[in-house]
């Protein structure tokens, strides 16, 4: 079973742009590769404000417990439900956190590759 990756990152809207029309140039020519998700930020700041040290924490948790309810995520974080909440809707808002059909919470990454260029 392969594993579910997601690269994120701060790239500019040009480049994103243009991966996406190198990959439909390849898929119009019957070339197929693995799909890559990519979610990428304008800028350090705003990953920094969306991926925090507690958000990285609650999708580990949803990773090794499963899908969980945000009263349940919270008890296993030990945390606040209205922080917890919080949270959660920051992370669904970016789909690196997902609902069931039942409306529990799931991270469905197995790893996040961060990419930060420290020179432009």
């Amino acid at each position: 079973m392969s594993k579910q990756h997601i690269h994120i990152g701060v790239e500019d809207a040009d480049r994103g742009f243009e991966r996406f029309t190198e990959a439909w140039h390849k898929a119009e020519v019957g070339e197929t590769e693995q799909t890559e998700i990519h979610l990428n930020f304008e800028d350090f700041a705003m990953l920094a404000s969306v991926l925090t040290p507690k958000r990285l924490e609650l999708m580990k948790t949803l990773r090794q417990h499963g899908p969980l309810s945000v009263r349940a995520l919270s008890k296993q974080l030990a945390r606040d439900y209205k922080n917890v909440h919080v949270d959660a809707s920051a992370l669904e808002e970016v789909d690196l956190i997902q609902r069931t059909e039942e409306g529990l919470l799931v991270a469905p990454w197995d790893v996040i590759d961060a990419h930060v260029r420290l020179v432009a």
